[in-house]
């Protein structure tokens, strides 16, 4: 290159005529430019902006138009970006400098800038725009590089300039007609990548942004019209991540008007779900099923949608939807045992859902009922689990209900807590736990009774008697290692026993069978559940109401009394009110016809009371003994039964002496004592005055 450039020199100096002269200028000016190149690819850019200044400082002042772009590159690789973009702008104003030459300029300057030259490169491709043909292969070319990596540093800088760019009507004009149609697809392509790669980052602003760009470059006609569609969907979908409902609502709508389909319509649910319109999203559900795309799946969906958004009435409302497709033979994505046991989760997590969830355990026993247990719960562990699932949840369910109240509905769940149980699951039956639900049934059916204050129907009162028999079979088919003791106690929990002879006590007292009553109680007394509680308890609901029985009355609470007495420390109040009930039983049952029954009560009362000290026996109670005993003389007093008169008056006085307070009234009973006698006279030796046993 020195040699042709002193070659130029002798040259110049013999040249003769002017077009010699400006041949060799030309020649000059030719090599300076290879020369720059050279420079250039060796990276000697200070060389390179020698050259350009030099070529263009000459006479003629060369104007070619790879001068700016090499004098570009220097710059960017001296890092003087301001020197570069002053060479870059310049070319706009450079008519001879073709596409391709400033479309690799513009990739070259901003590959060096960054996302700092983005605003320029956008500059100085509009300005191109206004002063000669540019086409739409290189918009797309600068629009492809300008984007870069979604996730690289500035990225949302650099799609903000895209935006911009693309949405410039002198743009958008570049590609209308069918022979940019290519270009079309191409720059539709750029930007929607763009956008879901910023959709999956999460940044839905930027990603909405570009989408609705890239809506632009989609023809209005009816070939494209599913592609509209499908732009309008991932528009609602960026404004439903970004809260903007109403807007997703219009993006949605225009969607379904061009491709009314199962992802428009879900998308519609989306948004009533967010927007809290509960009997929208219910109506959109079955809408959904409507759709000529639509799969049982999407109502899956729906209902993990709505859980999520803690719409429980709308996940309950999806999932009974999902239920009506379920048929014999017919393939699911999601076995029907599963989709109820999910919806009586949900209807439990709230209160006051009760009455819904008992619809859908009830149908459970149902399809079990139809189908088999093996076929509908399935079969080995699995099965026993769903199983044992649906009869723990309804038995919590009928403690839960027990324990607001709400008596009807536990008696129904324990009910069928009983019927899960006894369904067979590889031939594996809860015996114990059908007992004990069906025990707690009629204890429910009995407590919702008294509540209602109603009289149970015979139909029901049957009903409760074959529960009844079911658990008393199973009391009595005890395991082989129990069946010489017969004791049902070996197999279920005391409190359970006791109910299961209360319930029967009532029951049966219903059907007027005193006789099967005392045996049920008897039979109770001679197990190892029984206490002397639950006995007072039997006895006082005997000694009773309307179904009082005075046999089991006197039984029990005979029983009760002796258990109480035998203790190391008897409960003395208990033991008072078993005496005071013994003596009122007594009294209505024996009292005209045997009057020694009563007054041995009272006897049996008196030898209780002495030894005791002051106010260990109930002082109130004592009183109360020594009063009726007194009050009962009055009777003979007057008819003139002396001797039944006496025997009454001498038991009150005793019994007085052992209860502190009662001294004014044993001075009162002494006086008229004395005055009886002295009426009547007082027997000589003693032998007629009955005396009480120590």
């Amino acid at each position: 290159m020195n040699e042709a450039l002193e070659l130029y020199e002798k040259g110049l100096r013999v040249a003769r005529t002017r077009e010699e002269t400006a041949d060799l200028k030309a020649l000059r000016s030719k090599t300076l430019r290879f020369i720059s190149a050279v420079h250039l690819q060796m990276n000697e850019f200070e060389r390179v902006i020698k050259c350009v200044r030099v070529l263009r400082d000459g006479d003629a002042g060369d104007q070619h138009p790879s001068l700016p772009v090499m004098a570009m590159k220097a710059w960017l690789g001296l890092g003087k970006y301001g020197e570069a973009e002053k060479e870059l702008r310049g070319m706009v104003v450079n008519n001879g400098i073709p596409e391709g030459a400033w479309v690799s300029a513009v990739e070259a300057y901003f590959e060096s800038a960054g996302t700092a030259g983005a605003e320029t490169a956008k500059g100085v491709f509009l300005g191109l725009l206004g002063r000669c043909h540019v086409s739409a292969s290189a918009a797309v070319r600068v629009s492809h590089r300008v984007l870069g990596e979604s996730c690289s540093e500035g990225s949302k800088v650099r799609a903000k300039v895209v935006s911009e760019l693309v949405s410039d009507d002198r743009v958008v004009a570049l590609f209308s007609g069918e022979a940019a149609a290519k270009q079309r697809t191409a720059m539709h392509a750029v930007l929607w990548n763009c956008a879901a790669d910023h959709f999956r980052l999460k940044d839905y602003v930027t990603s909405a942004d570009l989408f609705e760009k890239a809506m632009l470059y989609i023809p209005f006609d009816i070939e494209n019209r599913i592609l509209r569609a499908k732009g309008f969907r991932v528009l609602c979908l960026c404004h439903l991540g970004l809260s903007h409902l109403d807007q997703a609502q219009e993006y949605i709508n225009e969607a379904e008007k061009l491709e009314p389909n199962i992802a428009s319509a879900f998308l519609k649910y989306k948004i009533y779900l967010q927007k809290k319109d509960q009997d929208g999203a219910i109506n959109q559900i079955q809408a959904m099923t409507t759709c000529l795309d639509f799969t049982p799946d999407f109502l899956s969906l729906a209902a993990h949608e709505a859980v999520a958004c803690r719409a429980l009435a709308i996940a309950v409302a999806a999932l009974s939807n999902l239920l009506n497709f379920y048929a014999p033979g017919k393939s699911m994505p999601t076995s029907e045992v599963v989709v109820l046991r999910t919806l009586v989760t949900i209807l439990t997590q709230e209160p006051g859902n009760e009455l819904e969830a008992l619809k859908f355990v009830k149908r459970v026993h149902n399809r079990a009922s139809e189908l088999g247990p093996n076929c509908f719960f399935g079969t080995g562990e699995v099965g026993r689990r769903e199983r044992n699932w649906f009869a723990v949840t309804s038995w919590n369910l009928g403690t839960k209900t027990g324990t607001e109240k709400n008596y009807e509905l536990c008696a129904e769940f324990y009910r069928l807590a009983s019927e899960f149980y006894c369904l067979q699951v590889d031939g594996q039956v809860g015996e114990n736990m059908v007992c004990k639900a069906l025990i707690l049934t009629v204890s429910a059916i009995i407590a919702s009774e008294n509540q209602k204050k109603i009289t149970l129907p015979e139909s029901e009162v049957k009903q409760a008697v074959q529960l009844l028999d079911r658990a008393g079979k199973i009391l009595k088919s005890t395991l082989p290692g129990n069946r010489l003791s017969g004791d049902p106690v070996a197999t279920m929990e005391p409190d359970l026993y006791f109910i299961y002879t209360f319930c029967a006590y009532d029951i049966h007292g219903r059907l007027n069978d005193s006789g099967l009553q005392l045996q049920l109680v008897k039979a109770f007394a001679s197990s190892k559940a029984c206490n002397p509680k639950f006995l007072l308890q039997i006895g006082l609901t005997a000694s009773q109401g309307t179904q009082c029985n005075h046999e089991v009355a006197t039984f029990a609470l005979n029983e009760c009394l002796s258990a109480f007495l035998s203790s190391s420390s008897p409960d003395y109040q208990n033991v008072a009110l078993i005496v005071r009930k013994l003596i009122s039983v007594t009294s209505i049952h024996k009292g005209d016809t045997d009057d020694d029954a009563v007054y041995n009560m009272y006897k049996q009362a008196y030898r209780i009371m002495v030894g005791l000290k002051d106010s260990v026996y109930p002082t109130e109670e004592g009183k109360w003994l020594a009063m009726t005993a007194w009050n009962r003389a009055s009777v003979p007093v007057r008819l003139g039964q002396i001797d039944a008169a006496r025997k009454w008056m001498d038991l009150g006085m005793q019994l007085a002496k052992h209860v502190s307070g009662m001294e004014t009234y044993r001075a009162c009973m002494e006086d008229f004592i004395n005055g009886f006698e002295k009426k009547f006279g007082a027997p000589n030796d003693g032998g007629n005055r009955p005396q009480l046993v120590q």
